[in-house]
């Protein structure tokens, strides 16, 4: 309760004094408020909600302006509104120990991974970050919460074998094009089913992809993938501008979830574990680093923010490490 009331007074004269001054009023607080007890008397109002969901609208706002998608930010929201739902304090006295025991409790009810609660941590300490950027807050809380150590686990991927077992065994031409068209862009499936025709450039072999953040970027695919989508497309009757759509009339646009039911339907019928299009994203990762593409190139191919993604993606082989030693060291 003292900590509430020192970060009230400090919130108050954050306008008034600079950051020496700021320090030492804390100091001073801390030590006149040390042996004596503060007794918390509770107003049932609505201002603290209010307020909560003001600055909680503000953040999200100066996300949307920094260019996160609608999908980022909803997921912002949520995850910010849940945690004060649980915490049931003004965001201006949450305090470290808050959300630690928050944290600690949702990974226990939810029986959440590492990669999940280190995602929330982010999410809470760019909220904080910009609280404090902002001055509303003197000192974000997230600070001392360090990174959640998670275990990297080496994703599967298509071997050559699969990947030509699959392509054997495509019932219909659609198929067989959007599995080599996967293969050979690496695109997500979430790129893939928002591309029209008129976005192929079949001459160059390449088109332009919306990804993360709304962000273009340009892809590319190999010859046999554009043979087998230019026999796709000259088969089809429809005049709907999706790239791909499903087999039966009235012909409509082909979404992440028919793509992934298809690949998996594929993958079950042959015996091939975890089939997914995301897999075909980590095997071309993985092939072309292999082949000794730099991973800077990678991380463009991909459309990856932070070169880290990209290094969870590929995965150098260990003979191909074996061999760099020999050439590199002796």
């Amino acid at each position: 309760m003292k900590e509430i009331v020192i970060n009230e007074v400090m919130q108050g004269m954050l306008p008034y004094l600079n950051n020496g001054q700021l320090t030492e009023l804390h100091r001073v607080l801390s030590k006149a408020l040390h042996e004596r007890t503060v007794i918390e008397e509770r107003v049932e109002t609505n201002d603290r909600k209010e307020n909560n969901q003001k600055l909680t609208e503000l953040f999200v706002a100066a996300k949307r302006v920094e260019g996160c998608s609608e999908k980022s930010l909803s997921y912002y929201s949520n995850t910010i509104g849940t945690m004060l739902q649980a915490i049931q304090k003004d965001i201006r006295n949450i305090v470290t120990d808050d959300l630690r025991e928050y944290l600690t409790k949702y990974q226990t009810e939810k029986h959440s991974s590492k990669v999940t609660i280190d995602n929330i941590r982010r999410i809470f300490s760019s909220f904080f970050s910009w609280l404090e950027d902002e001055d509303y807050i003197v000192k974000s809380p997230v600070r001392r919460i360090h990174k959640v150590k998670a275990t990297v686990s080496i994703k599967e991927i298509y071997s050559d074998e699969s990947l030509e077992l699959m392509r054997d065994n495509c019932i219909t031409i659609r198929d067989l094009a959007l599995v080599d068209f996967l293969a050979s862009t690496g695109m997500r499936v979430g790129e893939l089913v928002l591309l029209n025709r008129d976005d192929i450039n079949f001459q160059e072999r390449e088109c332009i992809v919306l990804g993360k953040g709304d962000k273009q970027r340009p892809v590319y695919f190999d010859a046999r993938a554009k043979i087998h989508l230019q026999q796709y497309l000259d088969s089809r009757k429809d005049d709907n501008p999706a790239l791909f759509v499903s087999l039966k009339a009235p012909f409509n646009r082909l979404q992440i979830g028919g793509v992934e039911v298809r690949i998996r339907e594929l993958g079950q019928r042959l015996g091939i574990k975890k089939a997914h299009p995301h897999k075909f994203r980590r095997t071309l990762a993985t092939t072309v680093i292999d082949k000794g593409m730099p991973i800077e190139q990678l991380q463009t191919l991909l459309g990856h923010a932070r070169i880290d993604t990209t290094l969870m993606y590929a995965k150098v082989k260990q003979s191909n490490v074996k061999i760099a030693h020999r050439k590199y060291v002796g």
